[in-house]
């Protein structure tokens, strides 16, 4: 009396869910130039460690004699697995069973994967390929009546926004809640060429008139840049290592501190090239992001977001090993001015870094909240003040380096000037209530318009004015903490690294 007769059974109908699609389906998904679902998910974890929940789950087919004849398989695959040595829960959609709709699934695989995560603390990854939620209108005639809308499990995708780190990658059209699911992460990747999202696609926009192409209504090259997903990437391949990388800077949960790894990078490197990194002249440009690669530890800058809110750069990084997040001014884009985006991008990042419990490195370049029609139309000062607030409400150990100009509302978002400022400026620091450039001529209306010769008279008011702009007088009267050699920057945000990670860790060091 064995149960050989079931296991048998039980292989066969892992054999059938294994075939997803069928031969034919799995062959067009490969020849869009596109991963299968189970393929996905070998690539992306750690090799031979992912262990399937519900593979049986799907469809069967019986015979008169009510003996299995064939399963079709649910297209959502999910199950337990390692990256990096350490636990996450592992989703796809199975774009071959029906093109990834809801209809085809089974609506408990989604909440109990969400559930896992959740409960068990464990990070999430969604590769989503997938038309939506409710099916085809065709649906509707088989089923016979209409419902109101309701996304299942919705409480544990917003329980684990709050608790867990979620990665969401879209690898193919994704529409309703596909793009719904990528949007709902901490982190997104499009693959140029074969990701597109939008809230309906180009069939449904045609209807209100937009009769528009799947890469023009919602390709990588709108929504990287509106901010809806973070980034792009030109592979499968690729976006499979960002998804790693970016787990790799996050705890397990918001319960668990971030891990330290191996640095061979010297805490006290020195880089003769920040010496001269910011120019004399107060216009021209420069390239912050040299100047990160030039403190944080050697090849750890991992940026987010490059296309989008492009005045301010949102970056993980590391210090001596310790994880940080970074907030850089970018004065190549809007002279580093916050617009709207830049200010929701900064809020935003912010948000992650406390959550999850990453000191912050501030570096400082900002001329101000950007001014003019534009950007009153796009309501900067409400996304600017919520950024601000969004830093002042921030209770992680944070470091600012004013690199140069720290000037009005958005100068003073730098960081809550209520708690201790660990804060340093270099000796190009320029900063104010607003830039001196711009309010010489209306200070001194009626100084300027008295004088003989008003040009050489405001080139004296501007000397003078210079003088006193001098970041060493500010140093005199304790405005700014610190000013130091712009070589010492590594050295000294290091110190803060490992005194922000004792505070964190509870007053002692991994």
């Amino acid at each position: 009396m064995s149960w050989k007769k079931e296991v048998e059974e039980l292989g066969a109908r892992r054999a059938m869910a294994a075939k997803m699609g069928g031969e034919e389906k799995v062959a067009r998904q490969h020849g869009r130039g596109k991963m299968d679902a189970r393929a996905r998910l070998a690539a992306i974890v750690d090799p031979g460690s992912f262990r399937e929940i519900g593979k049986i789950a799907g469809r069967g087919r019986y015979g008169a004699d009510g003996e299995l004849e064939d399963l079709a398989a649910s297209n959502f695959i999910f199950g337990r697995a390692n990256i990096d040595g350490r636990p996450v829960v592992a989703s796809a959609d199975d774009f071959t069973v029906r093109g990834g709709a809801a209809d085809a699934a089974l609506h408990r695989k989604f909440v109990q994967c969400e559930a896992m995560a959740h409960e068990y603390r464990l990070p999430l990854i969604r590769m989503i390929d997938g038309t939506g939620g409710g099916g085809s209108v065709k649906t509707l005639e088989d089923m016979g009546y209409t419902y109101i809308p309701h996304v299942p499990g919705w409480d544990q995708i917003i329980a684990n926004l709050d608790t867990v780190p979620v990665v969401a990658l879209a690898l193919g059209p994704t529409a309703g809640l596909g793009a719904a699911r990528v949007v709902a992460s901490h982190y997104s990747i499009m693959v140029r060429g074969l990701s597109q999202l939008f809230a309906a696609g180009p069939a449904v926009a045609a209807a209100i008139g937009d009769t528009l192409g799947r890469e023009e209504l919602g390709g990588v090259d709108v929504h990287t840049r509106n901010g809806v997903v973070d980034d792009e990437v030109a592979s499968e391949a690729e976006a499979f290592a960002a998804a790693r990388r970016f787990l790799s800077y996050l705890p397990s949960s918001i319960h668990e501190r971030a891990a330290r790894t191996e640095c061979r990078d010297p805490v006290d490197r020195r880089e003769e090239s920040l010496l001269s990194a910011v120019p004399r002249e107060a216009k021209q440009v420069y390239a912050m992001r040299r100047i990160c690669a030039a403190v944080f530890d050697q090849g750890s800058f991992f940026e987010m977001g490059a296309r989008w809110g492009r005045a301010a750069i949102t970056a993980f990084a590391r210090l001596d090993g310790y994880p940080v997040a970074v907030l850089a001014s970018d004065p190549s884009y809007l002279g580093g001015s916050w617009d709207a985006k830049t200010s929701e991008k900064a809020e935003r990042f912010v948000k992650m870094a406390d959550q999850f419990r990453l000191p912050i490195v501030h570096l400082v370049d900002n001329p101000g909240f950007m001014i003019g029609g534009e950007a009153e139309r796009t309501g900067t000062i409400r996304y600017g003040v919520q950024a601000m607030n969004a830093i002042y409400r921030a209770s992680v150990p944070l470091a600012s380096v004013v690199v140069r100009r720290a000037y009005g509302i958005a100068g003073s978002a730098m960081s809550n000037a209520e708690r201790f400022q660990y804060r340093f400026a270099w000796p190009s620091g320029d900063w104010g209530s607003l830039p001196i450039e711009g309010g010489v001529e209306v200070a001194y209306k009626s100084e300027l318009q008295a004088a003989a010769d008003p040009a050489a008279h405001l080139e004296a008011i501007r000397e003078r004015l210079n003088r006193v702009r001098s970041p060493f007088r500010t140093a005199e009267k304790f405005g700014v903490e610190d000013i130091i050699d712009p070589r010492d920057t590594r050295p000294l945000l290091c110190e803060f690294a490992e005194l922000a990670w004792r505070v964190l860790n509870g007053g002692a060091n991994r």
